[in-house]
């Protein structure tokens, strides 16, 4: 490449050109002059054909100069090996553009594809410069050094990707134990308060209850007179009372220890919660009776139910890693190779449509992968000065295809009142994009869409609301508690994963996100803080 160093390079490529057309005359063509002296045009066309298919693909666009300057990188690499068998530049521009492509989330497949666009455009180029008895030589150099480009890119690329993953994995087994710990701590402290405050206490005889504290009275929602002389299983969920009636039913004496046990104590608007008592035989006013202890213990339930989730969330972590070690890369290497067979070679209507339809599960395969993935690893937020109507918008945009193609109507009741606050664009672009496809999957032909946007307090604090809302079937009164759960779902091809991840983009900006079903559809909401400073 020393040559590109001793002139400007506008001189030097007009010299190659005026000696490809002596060449050319003389019949002299070598692949060399052919490449120098298009290397421009390689270039332009390269880089537009790249820039439009990421675009298709969904990510985030760069600058045009940009992918002009990177193509560039690519075009003079690949001319040092096609000229000069020169592979260092190749080598330096592969471990750079597979760092940066990674780094921005692009997937294996989509670049491999990006290299191979290289291909496409420089052969009719050859074939119409190059002399006849050159051609095989030159294009079995070609096609060698792609091999050697997508090749080497996928492992270095395939490298990054497991190290990444083995490192979240760690952090994740890490934030696992940590949090456990927590939790083990606050469950302990959690049982020395409740042991000095004030517990239910209640005193039975012959089945009924003649003393109740107020502590007691307030737990299940009554008054004190209220209480009195009513049957104490009146105060327990209908499926625990034969449990809680074999316990006063046990002939214990007075030196006895108190016997515990767990249930569901019913208040008085029929909701239940979980309870704990203590019972012991006592002599009260001249006769036997039970005394009583009952103590909330709904955090503690819950506590156990999120170090539960906790353990899941670690093995999930080691599950993603040998899955995207396993499975990725030859779903990306399959991929490929029907989209080449697609574009390379004439298939009649039904070999045609399996090969599609192929490539389309496998995409969908991809996307749970991602969905795993995203769900497995923490969430790590690049905050933003953006507008949410923007991003909107932008979401709506990329998914005009799909609603077009369901006559969905979109009625958009975007305040104008919105400012720009700090926040990850990428992640709550795809969190809509996520409710939005939700909507879309349920809604019949012709069915309505609605986002409204505006500003709201909590606490006394801005945060920014936004509501997506159909009029879908909706969702029953018995899985709306679940919509947000890992792994729920009522969709024959779903993962469960989608709205779950959706949530945890809005609690790591420190927002809420609740559902709501009703005669005429279903409606997501979400807030999130107004911040205008860096986090």
């Amino acid at each position: 490449m020393e040559i590109f160093e001793q002139f400007p390079l506008g001189v030097y490529v007009h010299f190659f050109q005026h000696k490809v057309r002596i060449n050319r005359m003389n019949h002299k063509m070598e692949l060399k002059d052919i490449l120098l002296a298009h290397r421009k045009e390689i270039n332009v066309k390269w880089s537009i054909v790249v820039d439009k298919h990421y675009c298709e693909q969904g990510y985030r666009q760069e600058p045009f100069e940009d992918t002009l300057a990177v193509n560039l990188e690519a075009v003079d690499a690949n001319y040092a090996v096609l000229a000069n068998r020169d592979f260092a530049p190749l080598d330096d521009f592969i471990e750079k553009i597979a760092r940066k492509r990674f780094a921005a989330g692009f997937d294996l497949s989509d670049v491999q594809m990006a290299f191979e666009y290289y291909r496409t455009i420089t052969i009719p180029i050859i074939t119409k410069e190059l002399p006849q008895n050159k051609m095989t030589p030159a294009l079995e150099r070609l096609n060698n050094c792609l091999s050697y480009t997508i090749i080497k890119f996928s492992d270095y690329f395939q490298n990054l990707h497991e190290k990444a993953l083995k490192e979240h994995a760690e952090h994740l087994e890490l934030e696992v134990m940590k949090r456990t710990k927590e939790l083990a701590e606050l469950e302990a402290k959690y049982r020395v308060l409740v042991e000095e405050i004030n517990d239910g206490y209640f005193v039975e005889k012959k089945g009924r209850i003649i003393f109740a504290n107020h502590a007691f009275c307030d737990m299940h929602g009554y008054t004190p007179t209220e209480v009195i002389n009513q049957p104490y299983i009146n105060f327990v969920a209908s499926e625990y009372v034969s449990k809680v009636t074999s316990y006063f039913e046990k002939d214990l004496n007075r030196e006895s220890e108190s016997e515990q046990y767990a249930y569901k104590r019913l208040h008085k608007d029929g909701s239940f919660f979980p309870t704990e008592n203590k019972v012991k035989r006592i002599w009260y006013k001249g006769d036997y009776a039970w005394a009583g202890i009952c103590r909330d213990i709904t955090e503690r339930v819950k506590m156990a139910e999120r170090i539960r989730e906790s353990e899941k969330l670690a093995h999930i972590g080691q599950l993603t890693t040998s899955l995207a070690h396993e499975i990725r890369n030859p779903l990306s290497s399959i991929k490929m190779s029907i989209r080449m067979l697609l574009k390379s070679m004439d298939f009649d209507g039904d070999n045609k449509k399996t090969l599609e339809i192929a490539d389309r599960e496998i995409s969908h395969l991809e996307r749970i992968l991602t969905e795993m993935l995203d769900f497995a690893r923490p969430v790590k937020l690049c905050f933003e000065l953006l507008s949410i109507n923007q991003l909107i918008y932008s979401c709506l945009e990329i998914l005009k295809v799909t609603i077009r193609e369901k006559e969905i109507t979109v009625i958009e009741k975007l305040s104008k009142r919105m400012s720009p606050s700090m926040m990850d664009g990428n992640k709550i672009e795809h969190a809509i994009i996520n409710i939005l496809l939700n909507a879309i999957e349920v809604l019949p032909t012709g069915g309505i869409i609605s986002i409204e946007t505006h500003h709201r307090k909590l606490d006394h604090k801005p945060f920014i609301s936004v509501e997506i809302s159909d009029n879908g079937p909706g969702v029953t009164s018995e899985d709306l508690p679940y919509i947000f759960n890992p792994f729920f779902s009522k969709k024959k091809k779903g993962t469960g994963l989608g709205l779950s991840n959706v949530k945890k983009v809005v609690d790591a900006h420190g927002g809420k996100i609740a559902a709501s079903a009703t005669s005429k559809g279903f409606s997501i909401s979400f807030t999130i803080p107004v911040r205008k400073d860096h986090v």
